[in-house]
């Protein structure tokens, strides 16, 4: 209940006053309250608690304790009997026996190195003619065009030029430029193949292929002697006036 100041006096200064005073009284009495709650805890824990159990405590010696259970009696595997033998048992050694030579029937004979390497007759010609077969080389290695790169110590030189002819088609469409080429260049010097590498208009293809099969050369040296090679050849094609 809020004590407010009697007779006529009443104003900012007299709320001040009793909102102190009521502020104190209100302090005052929770702290008694709660000084009391504590307590009364205190006194129902200490004085009216049980008292804790006693224990017991036997003191063994390590003599008087039998042995320890088993921990894996229980999921032991059965025990399988062994039956060992009364005696030793003797290894048993095996007792060689004699095999005679096999030898070789009279009638037969074992050709000599020469008679390998002589040629074998045709068995279907009457006559037992001999096959004889020879290989030139030389005449399959030039059937076959020779790798990109040829290593050579000295290039193929122009001994007959015969220069490609304008197309029509190209000069009335008024087209100019190069075309670039490689020429596959035998033992002999003779253009075997030619292939187009770049080319300003189709048109020009075909006389350059033409021209060029007709061009002769010394041909390309490597260690003294000739080697076919792709050699590289450029043909201008220009209008004038």
């Amino acid at each position: 209940m809020l004590n407010l100041p009697s007779g006529d006096a009443y104003g900012a200064i007299e709320l001040k006053q009793a909102e102190h005073r009521n502020m104190t009284w209100a302090l005052a009495i929770a702290g008694l309250l709660h000084v009391a709650l504590v307590g009364a805890w205190w006194l129902s824990t200490h004085l009216g608690g049980e008292e804790p159990p006693s224990r017991t405590v036997r003191v063994m010696k390590y003599s008087e304790l039998g042995p320890p259970p088993s921990v894996s009696s229980a999921n032991a595997p059965a025990s399988l009997a062994v039956k060992m033998p009364t005696a030793p048992i003797k290894p048993k050694i095996a007792v060689p026996v004699p095999v005679p030579d096999e030898k070789a029937t009279p009638e037969q004979t074992i050709p000599t190195q020469e008679e390998v390497a002589a040629p074998v007759a045709d068995a279907g010609d009457g006559a037992g003619a001999q096959i004889q077969q020879d290989i030139a080389v030389d005449k399959i290695e030039s059937d076959a065009p020779p790798p990109d790169f040829v290593a050579f110590e000295k290039e193929p030189q122009v001994v007959h030029r015969i220069e490609p002819g304008y197309p029509d088609a190209a000069k009335q469409s008024g087209i100019e430029g190069a075309v670039f080429a490689k020429l596959w260049i035998d033992k002999e010097g003779k253009v075997k193949d030619v292939v187009i590498l770049k080319s300003p208009s189709d048109l020009f293809n075909e006389a350059v292929i033409d021209a060029a099969k007709r061009w002769l050369f010394t041909p390309a040296v490597m260690n003294s002697g000739p080697v076919a090679v792709w050699f590289p050849v450029k043909f201008s094609f220009h209008l004038s006036g």
